[in-house]
């Protein structure tokens, strides 16, 4: 599930549960359309977030990749240690920028 708001210029998105191969395509479909909306700076909240597959880090790289070609900016906030694991294993935390709060993303991605 995934609820948006607009601060400004800039996309929030809250992700909740969980996001695995059951919803990582409808997921990522949805990010996609609010950056084919215009979006050039997105938060992805993921303080909601209690579990992320391999199919779910894949929405993540495919956002990513997609703001890169943009020239926008994605940042990620609230990953739970068990979510933050997985970003660490896999070395997603070497290339998406993350933060501890959804304050401390928005403030980042202004």
């Amino acid at each position: 599930m995934m609820e948006s708001q607009t601060i400004g210029e800039m996309r929030v998105l809250s992700l909740t549960g969980r996001l695995d191969s059951i919803n990582a395509t409808e997921t990522e479909a949805a990010i996609v359309a609010e950056i084919r909306d215009g979006a050039t700076r997105l938060v992805l909240d993921c303080s909601g977030l209690s579990y992320v597959s391999s199919a779910g880090l894949r929405v993540f790289l495919v956002v990513a990749k997609r703001m890169k070609e943009i020239g926008g900016r994605v940042v990620l906030a609230g990953l739970a240690p068990s979510v933050k694991e997985v970003f660490a294993i896999s070395g997603f935390l070497q290339i998406l920028t993350v933060c501890e709060t959804r304050d401390d993303a928005i403030a980042m991605c202004a």
